[in-house]
């Protein structure tokens, strides 16, 4: 309500103006955290490689890249191909049994954490229900164009590839609520970003906020903070139900599933080619952010954004600087460079 009631207040644009600076930073921070931990050979940094061109420079959708790493890496280890051999698990996880130093369970997993295919069918039908009951009946009573129930898919498949992370998913939701769905504006998604590393909560919550802003636009006849709060309640609810569902109905499997190399080499390349992504949706925001102006350029079959240097944006440019010297060099903790940089924003925009 906020954003949409007073986004054009010169305070509130100045905050965001900091807060978008500073969230660049913090997205070029995670690639480089993720991409130490999970590129361990040249073999995955170049599927983390390929992923970006696949997204960045032929748009194509984040699920198809998860499906393809992973059966890449699924057939990898099954052929006992060494890049994507981790081993299955740690210590004596890799042997298929945990000590009690290294799990809580202990050695034996208790009777209610065990496989059970009555509870396992009995949780899943319910959780099933919760989700696609509500999903079925807006698609089937509004029909495939209306917002709330392209809401309530779009949002229902990205629950199912919620692989990797918020940021991850992040760039595909930019990706189509942008420029396919057209729910929202590149710089909104920015500021969506922005509020959600700056509030408290899970980053996801920024899909929130694009089905709030989606209704919003597009009420259709409804008083639009009321079709904004129900896109937003809406987006929240197939977001969330559907890993409720994998939790309950995946916990009692996960043990079992630890000393399974292929689903391990599997989930490796997955994680790789999310750095990837995770890349993309850095270059991207740092293209909005840092340059006025981009202009599409056609190679290799392909069109992508390059930006017009001429229009470089020297104050973001500054405040980002600021932000990943204290970020990189100092280690400043994340609060403190959100509220610092936001400061800084807003002071720059009451001097305009």
């Amino acid at each position: 309500w906020v954003y949409v009631l007073l986004g054009k207040v010169p305070l509130v644009q100045g905050l965001f103006f900091g807060l978008k600076a500073a969230v660049l930073v913090i997205v070029v921070e995670a690639v480089l955290r993720v991409g130490k931990r999970a590129l361990r050979n040249n073999v995955l940094r170049a599927l983390a490689a390929a992923a970006f061109i696949a997204i960045f420079f032929y748009g194509v959708p984040f699920p198809l890249i998860i499906l393809v790493a992973g059966l890449i890496g699924f057939v990898g280890a099954r052929l006992g191909w060494a890049p994507f051999l981790t081993g299955g698990g740690r210590g004596a996880a890799a042997a298929g049994q945990l000590s009690d130093a290294q799990s809580l369970l202990g050695e034996e997993t208790p009777p209610h954490a065990r496989p059970n295919l009555r509870w396992t069918l009995g949780i899943g039908t319910l959780f099933l229900v919760l989700w696609l009951v509500p999903v079925a009946w807006l698609w089937f009573t509004g029909g495939p164009d209306d917002v709330f129930a392209q809401i309530a898919v779009f949002f229902s498949k990205m629950a199912v590839v919620t692989f990797g992370g918020a940021y991850a998913v992040l760039a595909y939701v930019a990706q189509q609520a942008v420029d396919n769905c057209g729910w929202v504006t590149a710089g909104e998604m920015l500021d969506g970003l922005g509020m959600a590393e700056s509030t408290p909560g899970p980053l996801i919550m920024v899909t929130q906020f694009v089905g709030f802003l989606g209704a919003w636009r597009d009420h259709g006849g409804l008083n639009p903070l009321l079709a904004g709060t129900l896109g937003g309640l809406l987006t929240t609810w197939v977001t969330f139900t559907p890993c409720f569902l994998w939790i309950f109905v995946g916990a009692p499997f996960v043990e079992a599933l630890r000393a399974n190399k292929a689903l391990a080499g599997a989930l490796g390349a997955i994680t790789a080619a999310v750095v990837g992504v995770i890349l993309n949706l850095a270059v991207w925001f740092g293209l909005q952010v840092l340059f006025a102006d981009l202009q599409p350029v056609s190679l290799l079959g392909t069109t992508f954004d390059l930006p017009v240097l001429a229009s470089a944006n020297w104050p973001s440019l500054a405040l980002a600087a600021c932000c990943a010297v204290g970020i990189f060099r100092f280690r400043f903790g994340m609060v403190a460079v959100l509220l610092a940089s936001s400061v800084a924003g807003i002071v720059y925009a009451l001097m305009l």
